[in-house]
């Protein structure tokens, strides 16, 4: 029997090890922005194209490469990083493995042009499917410009795997995100479809959190720092009342390195405890240094897991820091940028002994029971001698205030005889319905057997999502126009979002137009939805839906119209007329499925007459 055993080429490898590199085009971005880190470079530039399928092209003022490196640099395992297995516990930079730009290079077209600062000459090299295609001397700056055409264009099927460009491209700012808050003294841009997207220049941390969130963020957060001869914590967390549905706005970074780790997110959320409302999620931005020598990240294909050799202890000082700073972050309010919150603040500049104490003035012979200032004060005063006093009095001053007392009585008759009336005709119609509403949260129904209770809320979101979801099929959305347009502002993530989502937002009854770099405007509003600003209703919607996304994976029609409904549902709490409630249990019985809520549990709860005589017997 002959072997079966063979060497694979190397070609076949790298495609093989691509697969656990480089997952999608945003993978790609982190590597190489990475290795532009490690370069030294204080300028980093991203432009990308069809949200980095058709180009990812990273420039960066770094120390280059040599002719030798250059080629060097897309074989497996070739790096700089490392010398030794001892230097794993030794790691201070971003990439170490060598695999990233083989992996790249077996599944586009690549082309690299690179100088060090003491060359005259750069060096350009262009790989196809990991042959080298050609390398020549080129003028280049200094630095290293590398650019990726057609990802995953001899692996099809990977690439009918990507997901549109609008998603591709959130995952592209995300891990841009990540980059540029560990590194905020590194200017970074970034340009898709030759439209900038960012434009980050050196600066603080709660700067750089400023600029890529926006600048309502400078009032949301609370600074956290702590030294201890375990770690070094630094950053800032949100304050409660902005937390959201969503956890996408929370980062740790381990020596300058994005991580996930959901026992350090755990430390966190206990330091918020009983502070948060429900189902929602603090904001984070927390750095830990710690001796490389305690961790060890080479555990995930990403490098964003880690193992510690001491959890409990970096769990209980993360916990302790954040909620010291949680109860002193209102001290005093932050009106710039670089102010922090402190003590210090409170203290006045003016010395002890110039401050002069307020004085009080008084007359100690005042007498409150003195009976003759009382009469002098009741007595009447009149302006001059030919004042009221010579006019005559009219005959008729003692029927002056009657009409009025006879108007006040008129109208509490009629009062009572109108209430009167309405519970009369309630009684005199025994096929309406008797409605109660409880603690502002339930509707008490009486019927034949019984009586049942609706849950409000849950109620009006059945009713709302399926009205939605109508909607979106026939593209019926009803638009109330907004006397005044208000400009909405978010997120580059947030952007993109709305982008892809626009066709069906508008199909809902939005009136919304692109207005610039992350702005859009707001000409109107479905007419189903309550007072709310543009801002608020859009800020929930799309924090809803990323929400539902990551939980249920829904469809975006379904995960849309849940969202929006969840947000325009009358919440527990306020209190129904009878005819609110009327029109309520009219129009859920009139759904597809009134029992069933949003989230799977019940709307209507009924109780027989049996059941209750049952419970009274016992």
């Amino acid at each position: 029997m002959p072997d079966i055993i063979q060497l694979l080429p190397d070609s076949v490898a790298n495609q093989i090890a691509a697969g656990e590199v480089v997952q999608r085009p945003a993978s790609a971005v982190k590597e190489l922005i990475e290795n532009s880190i490690d370069a030294g470079a204080d300028k980093i530039q991203l432009i990308v194209k069809d949200a980095g399928k058709s180009l990812i092209q990273v420039i960066d003022n770094g120390a280059g490469m040599s002719v030798t490196d250059a080629r060097m640099c897309f074989e497996r395992h070739a790096t700089s990083k490392i010398r030794k297995a001892e230097d794993l516990f030794a790691i201070r930079t971003m990439g170490f493995r060598g695999e990233a730009m083989a992996s790249i290079a077996a599944i586009a077209q690549v082309e690299l042009k690179t100088r060090r600062h003491e060359d005259e000459l750069g060096t350009c090299i262009t790989i196809e499917g990991s042959e080298v295609l050609s390398q020549e001397a080129c003028s280049a700056n200094t630095g290293t410009s590398i650019s990726i055409k057609n990802l995953f264009y001899n692996t099809p099927a990977r690439r009918n795997f990507l997901k549109s460009n609008s998603v591709e491209m959130r995952y592209i700012i995300d891990e841009l995100q990540r980059v540029a808050l560990a590194h905020p003294e590194i200017f970074f841009t970034l340009h898709h479809n030759g439209q900038e997207v960012y434009h980050l220049p050196g600066t603080t941390l709660k700067q750089r959190i400023i600029h890529l969130f926006g600048n309502n963020y400078n009032e949301r957060l609370v600074p956290v720092e702590e030294d201890t001869s375990v770690i070094n914590l630094r950053g800032f967390v949100g304050k409660p009342e902005y937390a959201k549905r969503t956890r996408g706005e929370q980062f740790f970074f381990v020596n300058n390195r994005f991580i996930k780790d959901a026992y350090l997110n755990h430390a966190v959320l206990m330091a918020f405890k009983e502070l948060l409302p429900e189902d929602t999620f603090p904001l984070y931005v927390l750095f830990i240094d710690i001796d490389p020598s305690k961790i060890d990240i080479n555990v995930h294909p990403t490098k964003t897991e880690i193992k510690y050799q001491d959890e409990q202890t970096i769990y209980a000082i993360i916990r302790s820091a954040v909620k010291r700073s949680l109860g002193r972050y209102n001290i005093t309010p932050s009106l710039d940028f670089d102010q922090e919150n402190s003590i210090e603040h409170l203290v006045t500049p003016i010395p002890i002994e110039e401050i002069v104490p307020p004085t009080i003035s008084f007359n100690p012979n005042y007498n409150p029971f003195n009976n003759e200032r009382q009469i002098e004060r009741e007595a009447p005063v009149y302006r001059s001698n030919s004042d009221y006093r010579s006019s005559p009095i009219p005959s008729n001053w003692d029927t002056l205030y009657e009409i009025t007392k006879k108007d006040v009585n008129i109208q509490q008759q009629v009062y009572e005889e109108k209430s009167i009336a309405v519970d009369e005709q309630e009684l005199n119609k025994p096929s309406e319905r008797q409605l109660f509403q409880l603690q502002n949260r339930f509707i008490l129904s009486q019927i034949k057997s019984g009586f049942m209770l609706i849950n409000q809320q849950a109620a009006h979101e059945r009713i709302l999502y399926e009205r939605f979801l109508q909607q979106l099929q026939n593209h019926s959305g009803v638009s109330q126009q907004s006397l005044f347009p208000e400009s909405v502002t978010l997120n580059s993530s947030d952007f993109e979002l709305l982008k892809e989502l626009l066709p069906d937002i508008r199909a809902l009854g939005f009136d919304i137009r692109e207005f610039g770099k992350n702005t859009v405007v707001v000409e109107g509003v479905p007419a189903d939805l309550n007072n709310a600003s543009e801002h608020e209703i859009l800020e929930q919607l799309l924090e809803g839906f990323k929400n539902n996304q990551s939980i249920l994976k829904l469809d975006k029609r379904d995960n849309l119209a849940r969202s929006l409904a969840r947000n325009a549902a009358t919440k527990a709490g306020v209190k129904m007329s009878l005819e609110e409630m009327n029109e309520l249990i009219d129009q859920l019985f009139a759904c597809q499925m009134p029992n069933v809520a949003l989230n799977g549990k019940l709307v209507i709860t009924t109780f027989t007459l049996n059941e209750l005589l049952e419970r009274f017997e016992k």
